[in-house]
């Protein structure tokens, strides 16, 4: 405005200044000092990290970022340009402006990133600086890459899982514990055998764990073994194998036991006929003739180990004739008992003879008259026990009840596909020397009674994941023949199976 009007205008210019050190023209700043003058005197870049090692997965072309997570990321990509900044300690100390990849040879290992950085120097001057940070890529196998890559017979430490008895009920449901708290994730093979499973691991470490757990979940004893392979006189460096032999208590689940007398009078004079109700890290033994009961741990058991004097598959139908209750509904545990005074009848004898036996028992909250229920016959049984001819004078019932029956036709026509949930199962290789002794139909038969078992106790199947079939359709049939006295799992307990594939489905498919 002031050229239109005639005026003069003074050009204004930026004053300069000599620097400090080296006496160059300058634009004036807080420091006096030229940009590199500056630089000689500071380095914005001291402390901060220009040397890195990286761990780089080659099979998935992930990269490990500390301490267990694996980030998948292409060359010179943005991921990767974060995933390498994050690596970077002490960054926090300035102030990141620009970071670029540096071109380097594909196959060098190298990873190159250019980085440029300002921090607040003398009186108050910004300073800004480039430099370069190397990254050393060292190849290293992910957890989930390794176990695929591993050879199986090039284990460190093997896990020997066995159990002494005549049934695998024991096995059907520790494999659905593992599989719901996915403790056998390490193992690199599982082989089932003729009287347990062996599990295999490619670290010491991994087999410890492992029998921990089962130790958690069921009374164990164990011992533990080593194998020289190799040794290295130079370095002094010993390779082993490791073989972990893991026992499992024989008594299960609905097993009647004689309680030898030692053991019955540290118990208070429990029994000495007794119920084993619940299996886990502790026994739960009852007498069913007068609701005490007690919990005996693993240490205990194997102190004074005791032997099974009837075990399930010795169960008898009977049919209930009457009932008479002696007491109210009692908890026991987590459980509910009723003692009740019952006149039974073997289902067996119908149209036979007139035998009928009065036995007191723990089920009066459950069985009423009409309905049928499993139990061990003492009457008929020729037990040849040590410990049970050591009670002069015991008066033995004729008849143990142990739990409600269920009318098998039902249950059967509901077995396979017309069931709407399924378990997952391990994937096992079958031992070839036990193929011949163990009858795939036998097996199969077990798993349904497991099934039955899983049907009735709402307490087994807490610790286990219980699937919904995709493919299930009710058939009318089915629900006009099946009975509401029979035990089914309720819909809101099933999960919905994630996956990208059938491999894992159970036996009841």
């Amino acid at each position: 405005m002031a050229e239109e009007v005639g005026m003069f205008r003074v050009q204004q210019t930026m004053g300069s200044v000599l620097c400090c050190r080296c006496g160059i023209p300058m634009a004036p700043n807080a420091a006096n000092m030229c940009v590199r003058c500056l630089r000689s005197e500071v380095d914005i870049t001291e402390g901060l990290q220009k040397h890195v090692i990286i761990m780089y997965c080659p099979e998935c072309e992930s990269y490990l970022q500390p301490p267990k997570t694996w980030i998948k990321a292409q060359l010179e990509s943005k991921e990767l340009l974060a995933f390498c900044i994050k690596r970077l300690k002490n960054l926090s100390k300035v102030k990141l402006v620009q970071a670029d990849f540096v071109w380097t040879e594909p196959h060098s290992k190298r990873i190159k990133v250019k980085l440029r950085v300002q921090k607040e120097v003398l009186n108050g001057v910004v300073l800004e600086q480039a430099y370069v940070v190397e990254y050393v890529v060292q190849d290293l196998m992910c957890e989930s890459c390794s176990r695929v890559q591993a050879n199986p017979d090039q284990w460190v430490a093997s896990v020997q899982l066995r159990q002494h008895v005549s049934h695998r009920r024991t096995f059907f449901y520790l494999e659905q514990v593992i599989l719901k708290h996915d403790a056998a994730a390490r193992a690199i093979k599982i082989k089932q055998m003729d009287h347990g499973i062996d599990f295999f691991f490619s670290n010491r470490s991994h087999g410890v764990k492992f029998v921990e757990f089962i130790g958690k979940v069921s009374p164990i004893k164990s011992r533990h073994d080593k194998q020289l392979v190799s040794h290295d006189t130079k370095s002094n460096n010993y390779n082993y194998k490791y073989t972990f032999s893991v026992e499992i208590c024989p008594i299960c689940r609905e097993d009647l036991i004689c309680l030898p007398p030692k053991v019955a009078n540290s118990l208070g004079n429990l029994g000495p006929l007794v119920l084993c109700t619940k299996v886990t890290n502790s026994m739960v033994l009852l007498d069913p003739f007068t609701l005490r009961y007690t919990f005996l741990d693993a240490e205990q058991y194997w102190r004074a180990p005791l032997k099974a004097l009837l075990t399930s598959r010795q169960l008898v139908e009977y049919i209930v004739l009457d009932v008479e209750p002696v007491s109210s509904e009692v908890n026991v545990g987590s459980s509910k008992y009723g003692l009740a005074d019952f006149q039974v009848a073997r289902m067996s004898d119908f149209g036979r003879n007139d035998n009928i036996f009065t036995v007191r028992a723990h089920l009066g909250h459950l069985l009423n008259p009409g309905d049928r229920a499993l139990g061990y016959d003492l009457y008929g049984a020729n037990s040849n026990d040590s410990e049970l001819d050591k009670y002069k004078g015991l008066n033995i019932p004729e008849v143990i009840l142990v739990k409600k029956s269920y009318d098998e036709e039902q249950r059967r026509r509901r077995r396979g596909k017309n069931r709407q949930w399924k378990l997952k199962s391990l994937n096992m290789e079958v031992d070839d020397t036990a193929r011949g002794r163990v009858d795939e139909e036998k097996l199969i038969e077990e798993f349904e009674k497991f099934t039955f078992d899983v049907e009735e106790d709402k307490e087994l199947r807490s610790n286990m994941s219980l699937y919904k079939k995709k493919d299930y359709q009710p058939s009318d049939t089915a629900s006009m023949t099946d009975g509401e006295d029979v035990p089914l799992v309720p819909l809101e307990e099933l999960l919905e199976e994630l996956g990208l594939s059938e491999d894992g489905e159970g036996m009841s498919e």
